[in-house]
């Protein structure tokens, strides 16, 4: 049934879009929601995942697009993984940044609320009797899976440690995600640099948008959107800033990033259906 077939989009548990690309056709392309080719490695996948990648082969034939970053290679691919929410929101304002050597990289502090949809259909059992819509907790303290895939991409554009700590949130909203990072300067950075870095870096991206210094921004501004927002503030040292990051986890970390690299893949104007 598959030869008649152009395209193929997985939303499924984890493993389940590795055992649909064992049968892929020559003329198939898979675009895959979920975690199953996000990590370059097996055996990545089965510490963060706890469970053994299904389909070995088609790892090296995947392809990790985050569209506004190396989006411009994914026609060479027909298996694409898109990626975590969570690191849609982080990785990019910190890969630009990371590449120009302005920040120093042995300590970022990552600090991510997501809306409580991103955490599955599950959550309303795993709180019954709890108050999911008025409290704020963290979870996933030190081993969340997206540090393994944050780790990964960042490791592609430096070859020095990376170190980071990462702590999500679940947040009394259904939706968005608002992710607050913590950087040290390189000597003789300053703030302003970083903003043209990441102004030059997306100034031709239509979904990426950076704000002007010291805007404070929300959920709500990015909210049924596939857009990013990113605002670089200054703190009381000279050598630290705060970036902001806020996305829609349903859109851009999940749905309208998998259309982004349906269009990207097919040459279909990169907006086409996220207007």
């Amino acid at each position: 049934y598959l030869k008649d077939v152009d395209l193929i989009f997985t939303a499924l548990p984890n493993g389940e879009a590795q055992e649909i690309s064992n049968h892929l056709l020559k003329n198939n392309t898979l675009i895959d929601l979920a975690a199953d080719f996000r990590l370059n490695k097996a055996s990545d996948y089965l510490k963060w995942y706890k469970q053994k990648h299904r389909s070995l082969k088609n790892i090296k034939k995947s392809f990790y697009s985050l569209p506004e970053i190396n989006g411009n290679e994914v026609k060479a691919y027909n298996i694409i993984s898109c990626p975590g929410c969570y690191p849609t929101s982080i990785l990019l304002p910190l890969i630009p940044l990371i590449k120009k050597k302005l920040i120093k990289i042995n300590n970022v502090i990552i600090d991510s609320k997501s809306g409580y949809s991103g955490a599955g259909r599950g959550v309303h059992k795993k709180y019954k009797g709890g108050n999911l819509y008025e409290s704020l907790s963290s979870y996933g303290v030190g081993f969340h899976r997206h540090n393994s895939e944050i780790q990964q991409e960042i490791n592609k554009h430096t070859n020095k440690k990376f170190t980071f700590t990462f702590t999500p949130h679940l947040a009394p909203m259904f939706r968005g995600i608002l992710s607050t990072i913590y950087v040290d300067l390189n000597k003789g950075i300053n703030v302003n640099k970083l903003q043209k870095t990441l102004t030059n870096q997306y100034s031709k991206n239509r979904f990426v948008k950076i704000l002007k210094q010291n805007t404070l921004i929300s959920t709500n501004d990015v909210i049924n959107t596939n857009n990013c927002h990113i605002s670089i503030c200054k703190t009381k040292y000279k050598n630290r800033v705060i970036i902001l990051s806020a996305i829609d986890n349903l859109i851009k970390g999940g749905a309208g990033q998998a259309i982004q690299n349906m269009n990207l893949k097919f040459n279909y104007p990169e907006s086409k259906g996220l207007k």
